[in-house]
């Protein structure tokens, strides 16, 4: 679900126990403080124990519930979730792939996910990881499915196995912010005074700000930038962009490219803290600040956004942000995220201090674009003349980022994108 998710609500069952389910039938949905999902069956079998009813919260990683394959209707004498699944009385389980389950993450080192019995499986018959990267899944979303890895044994000899299958919310593996109770005095309505209730979303969001501002120490850089080249390329190809791609363009995707070449140039600014070590993230994943029509907030990102040129972030920027609106966001356009931009601009805000999107080590605020008089150099000297500015604001995690690399990071975006050429539609530098 997402290494910064540590809970998930169940807001509906579609299933009951002794309900036979197909492989990749949704069994229920879950809502998260990022975005709704529905999870599918891993197996097909009969769902013999549900432990969690509607509306309950669950820390991600518990077993919510029990799957029986092959036939097996069996109801579980379990009266709570057990971290194992347990051989019961009419089961055909095999016992020596029970001793040989694996303890290891559900996620391989590339991010897919990989349910228990394939895990079971591939532990008993000595495949690698590295083989498990390499079978071609046929479930959802390419996931390897039980019937995958039998076929790629038959090729080595192996046998099938059966067991039982234990549905779960899984989680990259990294050790979650520890909670910190905070005392806070409470606020009494006057008479008048209307008391309205936090949503589930705003809830979840709240407790994640506060617990970004005890993990991370927060600074914030600022820097004004001439944008007046961004502004007059913008004004003169907008009409045959939205002809020609079919997607209005805004300032915000130049703003995202300048920063993508400006992480590039700086790595450190993209990366995560895991105590007391640094990960310094491979790709690029550009979290951008969504507001919804509830005014809450979500952050969808766009994924190796290195690899894309400017019209490409323009199109992905705008099919994420139509997504978050209409509430079509899938989990994994909003995991994984390594470094997060928010528009205070398109709200006329000049300047602002945003919160670092957890696990992430630094956050971009984009300011409103207005004109100022600003003093120009030029060959006959300094003159005065009427230019778009607008300021750029940087929070980062003092950690591990000190002013110089993040006020040296800042000054770079800040070139790029007053560098821009209106004429060629690039960087100069």
């Amino acid at each position: 679900m997402g290494e910064s998710i540590e809970e998930a609500t169940i807001t509906n069952w579609f299933v009951k126990e002794g309900d036979m389910v197909e492989e990749d039938a949704v069994l229920l949905e879950i809502a998260t403080d990022k975005v709704d999902s529905e999870i599918p069956s891993p197996v097909e079998g009969v769902v013999k124990k549900i432990f969690f009813k509607q509306d309950e919260v669950v820390a991600v990683g518990t077993v919510i519930a029990v799957i029986g394959l092959d036939g097996d209707d069996s109801s579980s004498t379990s009266e709570q979730a057990e971290p194992e699944v347990k051989e019961e009385p009419g089961e055909t389980t095999d016992a020596s792939l029970q001793e040989t389950k694996s303890d290891g993450p559900v996620v391989s080192s590339e991010g897919r996910f990989y349910s228990p019995l394939v895990r079971t499986i591939a532990a008993k018959e000595s495949v690698s990881q590295e083989e498990l990267d390499s079978i071609q899944g046929s479930g959802l979303n390419g996931r390897v499915r039980k019937e995958d890895l039998l076929n790629y044994l038959e090729n080595r000899g192996g046998a099938k196995p059966v067991l039982a299958e234990e549905a779960v919310l899984t989680t990259p593996v990294s050790e979650p912010t520890p909670k910190k109770e905070t005392e806070q005095k409470r606020a009494v309505p006057m008479e008048g005074d209307e008391v309205v209730e936090m949503s589930r979303l705003r809830k979840l969001i709240a407790d994640h700000m506060i617990r970004s501002k005890q993990t991370s120490a927060h600074v914030t850089n600022m820097i004004e930038v001439d944008v007046s080249g961004v502004v007059s390329w913008r004004n003169r190809v907008k009409e045959n962009f939205l002809k020609k791609e079919g997607v209005k363009l805004t300032y915000l995707p130049v703003f995202l490219e300048a920063t993508v070449k400006a992480l590039c140039d700086f790595p450190q600014i993209n990366a995560s803290v895991d105590g007391d070590k640094i990960i310094l993230k491979k790709s690029i994943n550009l979290g951008i600040a969504v507001s919804l029509p509830d005014n809450n907030l979500i952050v969808p990102n766009i994924k190796d956004a290195g690899a894309l040129n400017l019209t490409g972030i323009t199109k992905k920027m705008n099919a994420l942000a139509s997504a978050a609106r209409s509430n079509n966001l899938n989990p994994d356009d909003i995991s994984g995220g390594t470094f997060t931009v928010t528009n205070f601009g398109s709200f006329q805000n000049d300047i602002g201090t945003p919160i670092i999107n957890q696990p992430e080590v630094a956050i971009l605020a984009i300011g409103a674009i207005k004109k100022k008089p600003a003093v120009i150099e030029t060959e006959m000297g300094d003159m005065i003349a009427i230019r778009q500015k607008m300021w750029l604001s940087l929070t980062y995690d003092h950690r591990i980022i000190d002013g110089a690399l993040g006020g040296a990071f800042l000054k770079r975006l800040g070139d790029y994108i007053e560098s821009f050429d209106p004429h060629a539609g690039n960087f100069k530098q």
